[in-house]
């Protein structure tokens, strides 16, 4: 497991920059923390490091946003408003775990049980004034993601 602490919006940016280094096509990356910790802002960072040019918006309401890179196509989910993991397999949503796709997922535990485990876990703890950050990883895909971070 690794640990930052992060003070700033702009340096959760950076370090979405440095993860999206290491992110290869088929890494599935749940982002865990309360509303508000930085799970949207973190994908900024990773978004624009993988060639997004443009406004990154949290997919609360439409529950994904696509984008279609040069590297992969990147789906970012975001399952707070799940309340069944089955509504994820009734969305189509499982389909997108493809090996030649990067997912990142915020609230994943409301779909806990209908995705495979996902290969690294980021967790935001949010601070009076700033963010500490752990990750971790489950797959030998995630650990090779994980070990370029060092």
């Amino acid at each position: 497991m690794l640990t930052y602490t992060l003070y700033s919006e702009n340096e959760t940016i950076l370090f979405g920059k440095k993860i999206a280094k290491s992110l290869r096509p088929g890494i599935f990356l749940a982002l865990k923390g309360t509303l508000g910790a930085g799970k949207t802002c973190l994908c900024r960072g990773i978004l624009s490091e993988l060639g997004h040019v443009g406004h990154v918006k949290s997919p609360t309401y439409p529950l994904v946003e696509i984008y279609s890179l040069a590297s992969a196509t990147i789906y970012h989910f975001d399952f707070y408003r799940i309340k069944n993991p089955m509504e994820v397999i009734e969305a189509g949503f499982r389909e997108a775990f493809l090996d030649t796709n990067i997912c990142l997922v915020e609230w994943p535990q409301n779909a806990k049980g209908v995705l495979r485990d996902p290969d690294i876990t980021i967790s935001i703890t949010l601070n009076p004034d700033s963010r500490d950050i752990s990750i971790t990883s489950t797959s030998e895909l995630g650990k090779q993601c994980i070990e370029d971070l060092l």
